[in-house]
């Protein structure tokens, strides 16, 4: 008769009212020295699921005074998954249903990667024990929630992230509609859901990457948008999570990068450098095509006068984009001042200069 696989306890969850003040505040606006639950990563989850206790939903185990005295037992002890009947349990699923319950078995029993989509950000309370001192606690955190036909898949913040690069709750909050890899590290079939580490998956990301040609200098690479705000997007490549600035996204200015990035988008990136051993990855998205600076002195000498729209304003200087995709910098002519313009306007400018050591290109509004 095989082994029973030791099987991660999970306590409880339940599900509370969203107590979120601001659910929308963009990426960069997080504090730099904002606390992260790292605690909770090493008492609620484990690499292995034979030596570590990853987080279960609320009420589905019994208490420990219960594994002591079974005869005091509230609840009859829950089956092991690996006792359960999953002929009867599944016998009047539909084909959508069974090929849904199978992938999440397979992920569970070999730690495969499973892709799916976040629809949602709950808060949860989730009753742990902890590996190290076998206490339990009750710890209220964010999961992000997939279903991907009718079974829910929660990843608790605690999973979500490498270790080393844990991120706050709110950035979770802004990641709805973002494609994420997760393996499931627990299985409740007859509560019909199941628990995800986005941890795991990027580790296992991280090691294919680092074993391919892809990861060379100049390599072209998809990335995955989590989430975005005005002037940062926050991208997956390959186990990587990076946060990517407007000037790395386009050569272009863009006012507000959520026009034009949404999560979930699949992009193409070059790969500048990449440190293995410090598990150091830069990328460019920009990069991907030629830089409109490029004999822009050509296309636009110096004294000729062009139509722009104005992509935003900074420290008195005006960023005005031309058809090609160059951008000017430009101050204002004597006749204007700056509550003259606003930004989607479209003006006159006057090329005064070229910065070829910056690739930067200067000018003057001169009228609309």
């Amino acid at each position: 008769m095989p082994r029973k696989k030791t099987e991660p306890e999970v306590l409880q969850e339940e599900v509370l009212q969203s107590e979120n003040p601001n659910p929308e505040m963009p990426i960069e606006e997080l504090p730099a020295e904002q606390p992260v639950l790292a605690p909770q990563v090493e008492e609620a989850f484990a690499e292995e699921p034979a030596t570590e206790a990853p987080v279960l939903p609320y009420g589905e185990e019994k208490e420990e005074a219960a594994e002591e005295t079974p005869a005091e037992a509230a609840e009859p002890e829950k089956k092991s998954f690996y006792d359960l009947d999953f002929r009867a349990l599944d016998q009047d699923l539909s084909p959508e249903q069974r090929q849904e319950w199978n992938a999440i078995y397979a992920s569970f029993r070999s730690r495969s990667v499973m892709r799916g989509t976040i629809i949602g950000v709950d808060p949860h309370s989730m009753t742990v024990r902890s590996a190290q001192t076998g206490q339990v606690e009750t710890k209220r955190m964010y999961c992000a929630v997939i279903v991907p036909f009718r079974a829910r898949i929660l990843i608790p913040e605690t999973e979500m992230w490498a270790e080393n690069d844990e991120r706050p709750a709110f950035v979770l909050r802004n990641m709805p509609g973002a494609q994420i890899d997760f393996v499931i590290t627990h299985v409740d079939r007859e509560a019909g859901f199941a628990i995800g580490s986005r941890r795991l998956a990027l580790h296992s990301r991280r090691y294919f990457f680092s074993t391919q040609p892809l990861h060379q200098p100049g390599s072209r690479v998809p990335c995955h948008v989590l989430a975005v705000g005005p002037r940062r997007c926050l991208v997956e490549c390959y186990g990587y999570d990076l946060n990517l600035s407007q000037r790395d996204m386009s050569y272009a200015a863009i006012p507000d990068l959520r026009e034009q990035y949404h999560p979930g988008d699949e992009l193409t990136c070059v790969v500048k450098q990449f440190d293995r051993k410090a598990g150091r990855l830069e990328i460019s998205v920009k990069e991907t095509i030629p830089n409109p600076f490029d004999e822009a002195s050509l296309r636009h000498p110096v004294g000729c006068r062009r139509r722009a729209i104005i992509a935003g304003k900074y420290a008195g200087g005006v960023f005005c984009n031309l058809s090609d995709g160059a951008v000017v910098m430009c101050w204002y002519s004597f006749r204007y001042e700056d509550s003259d313009f606003k930004t989607g306007d479209t003006v006159m400018v006057v090329i005064q200069r070229y910065d070829e050591g910056k690739k930067q290109i200067f000018g003057k509004i001169v009228g609309r």
